[in-house]
């Protein structure tokens, strides 16, 4: 927590939170449009599951005050469900909600007091301990259970096998298609439109800031378009980067977390870049094809650090 002074805003946690809420529901309508109420099942299992973790916990066990219905809970298992694909099976959401609440957010002392972002540690866990249920992904539209490659997938395996980024190009949908959300992957991140309206809501109602998000798309761009411009036929143009997977959901919703995230502009604008060059060397050299799950937890490490270097002077000083 920041030390005084402080500005009144009349603004409580409850309704920040659901606030966040409200704005993940037009992302939330294209994942159910494209994958079908399997995906609000999800993430209907998601967001009781966490708000039950965090009751019993501390109903019975740390014998604290209830705020598990303050909306962090809710968020943490919507952000959760967004991040996973449509037909993983419920018994590994729950154990994906009980490694975010228990272990990445109540350990540390609760809302306040986690250092890396609870729905992303959770997501991280069942990507790496459950790798062939994460990576089975639907095919958009279907009804019969069909799955097919995500873009990033059919880009990863492509350049691994030597064929050229311009023939992928091909393989996968079109720049409006990932834009509006005819694309395969998670639930949460298909829709770059419906994930910056819901954005556009948050700043008008001053809940976030642009820093953090304009940084990170600003690194994914920059470094993208330069490895390029480099070798065209190796690396993808900075749009389809920008476009495809978890950058926009990540920029816009989990790098922007407040606990996890810096407190300054400045501090925003350093940690947002970071991440969003990381994204990128993961994904053009890492092991999985998407890397923003991975960066972002990474700078959250850094985040005292950021905010150590960032902090302004005092005041008469």
């Amino acid at each position: 927590m920041a030390l005084s002074p402080h500005e009144y805003s009349g603004q409580s946690i409850s309704k920040l939170m659901y606030a966040v809420v409200i704005s993940l529901l037009p992302a939330m309508a294209v994942g159910i449009y494209v994958f079908g109420w399997a995906a609000l099942s999800v993430t209907v299992t998601a967001v009781v599951s966490c708000v039950i973790f965090e009751y019993v916990l501390q109903a019975f066990v740390l014998k604290r005050r209830i705020t598990a219905l303050d909306g962090s809970a809710v968020i943490t298992g919507i952000l959760l469900a967004f991040n996973v694909p449509s037909n993983l099976p419920f018994g590994l959401i729950v154990i994906g909600s009980f490694v975010a609440i228990v272990v990445a957010k109540m350990s540390f002392g609760g809302l306040g007091n986690n250092i890396f972002n609870p729905a992303l540690v959770g997501r991280v866990f069942l990507l790496t301990s459950f790798p062939v249920q994460m990576t089975t992904w639907p095919k958009p539209f279907a009804v019969d259970g069909v799955t097919a490659a995500t873009p990033l997938g059919i880009m990863k395996e492509g350049v691994a096998a030597g064929s050229p980024v311009s023939d992928l190009m091909q393989q996968v949908p079109s720049y409006l298609d990932l834009f509006l959300g005819k694309t395969g992957g998670c639930i949460g991140e298909v829709s770059a439109a419906a994930l910056l309206i819901g954005f556009a809501f948050l700043l008008w109602r001053k809940v976030v800031t642009w820093h953090t998000p304009v940084a990170m798309l600003v690194g994914v761009g920059m470094f993208s378009g330069i490895l390029w411009m480099i070798d065209p036929s190796r690396f993808a143009n900075p749009v389809f980067h920008l476009l495809s997977g978890g950058v926009m959901l990540g920029a816009l919703y989990m790098a922007t977390d407040y606990v996890t995230s810096p407190m300054t502009p400045r501090g925003m604008m350093i940690f947002g870049g970071a991440i969003g060059i990381l994204s990128v060397l993961i994904r053009s050299f890492g092991a999985y094809p998407e890397g923003v799950s991975f960066a972002i937890l990474i700078m959250n490490a850094f985040v005292p650090l950021i905010d150590k270097f960032c902090k302004p002077r005092r005041f008469g000083e």
